[in-house]
């Protein structure tokens, strides 16, 4: 596995030269200053190479930037109206930018409104530890008290809905203020996150839009972008739903294996490809992590290594990177059979690019109060662990 550090760019608290002091060879990152929709331009794209090849104090970092992620599709682009095909012509340009500039592998997703959910950015373990939460009463709360969205209480058990109110009632307006603001903070980075009301007119169109809709705008967008992707050289990976079932009405259609298979098979082509992230695919029991990575696995461009810990009514949050519900170790197994199958076929890419996803904050990530999820010292963590587990399979052969 290529060992990868996402980075937000010069307004992280986290320098270069700590990513490389953590023992990351590579950088994710984006520019998440662009507006969805607006072309990346070899400026922009080129300061942030030279932002990252940099330490603070001018010297060479020994670190390039590897990985996209993201390059958003808008949701104009989604939801084919207003202004998508502009942003389409604008998503090719981008990639022909990012194809010169020598990056190679582009993340992204195709979820609806809400790039990912959680109820609490901050949960506190009794270690003392701080992580991330979806809490299914805490979300009913929002969608049917706060968001207010017509019929949401029919997506619930009655008992949750019992609950919901409950919970609502025992919260002041700072802490339902701070509920709206974590589910609805947009994409990690992103300075676009969005107010109820946008919300509410992102689901009102969303409204006449059904999954297999929504599936056949997805593969409209892939039958134009990765035959393009496909002659630059560019592996596009597609992001799973986070977490990977409905919420606030609106269609999911990259949750399942049957999903991935989907449109994998609908636009079929090297550059087509899967960004395995066990921590989003492992909050449904259904996903069998090292199993799909043993189906995808030509497919699979980047990994996302992290776990999490689900609860009987569909709540979860985000566990150490060897805890949680997701076997660690057969999944890196795995993933360390698929990088061997790609060195005997002579693929050029058979280093797949890993980050540690997420992160619990612990030590002194307690007190930089940095992006929710990506603290310092927890990634640190995660990916020593990691790193630790995949020695050992190639050191004892155990993954053969």
């Amino acid at each position: 596995m290529r060992h990868t550090w996402r980075w937000f760019g010069p307004q992280d608290p986290i320098r270069p030269e700590e990513i490389a002091q953590a023992g990351a060879q590579g950088v994710v990152s984006a520019l998440h200053h662009v507006p969805n929709g607006q072309v990346w331009t070899p400026d922009a794209i080129g300061r942030r190479q030279t932002e990252v090849a940099l330490a603070s104090d001018g010297t060479p970092s020994g670190l390039a930037w590897e990985v996209v992620e993201s390059l958003p599709v808008s949701e104009d682009l989604k939801k084919q109206k207003g202004e998508w095909r502009a942003h389409l012509a604008a998503y090719k340009t981008s990639l022909q930018h990012l194809a010169d500039a020598g990056i190679r592998v582009v993340c992204y997703n195709f979820m609806p409104v809400l790039d990912w959910t959680r109820t609490d950015l901050r949960w506190r373990r009794p270690t003392g530890a701080r992580t991330m939460r979806f809490d299914i009463t805490d979300f009913a709360a929002f969608d049917i008290y706060l968001l207010q969205r017509p019929g949401a209480a029919r997506d619930f058990l009655p008992a949750v809905v019992e609950a919901a109110a409950q919970r609502l009632s025992e919260m002041d307006d700072a802490a339902r203020r701070t509920l709206a603001d974590a589910i609805t903070m947009g994409l990690p980075g992103s300075t676009e996150a969005m107010d109820l009301g946008a919300v509410r007119t992102h689901l009102a169109e969303y409204g006449a839009i059904s999954v297999s809709r929504l599936r056949g705008h997805f593969i409209d967008f892939l039958s134009e972008v990765v035959p393009l992707a496909e002659r630059l050289g560019l592996r596009l990976c597609c992001h799973p739903d986070d977490p990977p079932f409905p919420l606030l009405g609106l269609p999911r259609i990259m949750s399942t294996a049957e999903d991935y298979d989907a449109v994998l098979r609908a636009v079929d082509s090297p550059a087509n490809g899967m960004t395995l992230c066990s921590g989003s695919l492992g909050a449904r029991p259904d996903n069998d992590l090292p199993a799909m990575m043993e189906r995808f696995g030509a497919k699979v461009h980047f990994l996302h290594l992290r776990n999490v810990r689900r609860e009987a009514d569909g709540s979860f949050f985000e566990d150490e990177h060897l805890e949680g519900d997701t076997d660690m170790v057969a999944l890196i197994a795995a993933i360390l059979r698929e990088e061997a199958r790609r060195r005997a076929t002579g693929r050029e890419d058979h280093e797949i690019p890993m980050r540690p996803d997420h992160g619990q904050e612990i030590a002194d990530d307690l007190r930089r109060n940095g992006q929710p999820g990506y603290p310092l010292v927890g990634r640190l963590r995660g990916l020593a662990e990691l790193r630790g587990v995949e020695r050992a399979l190639r050191v004892t052969g155990a993954f053969a």
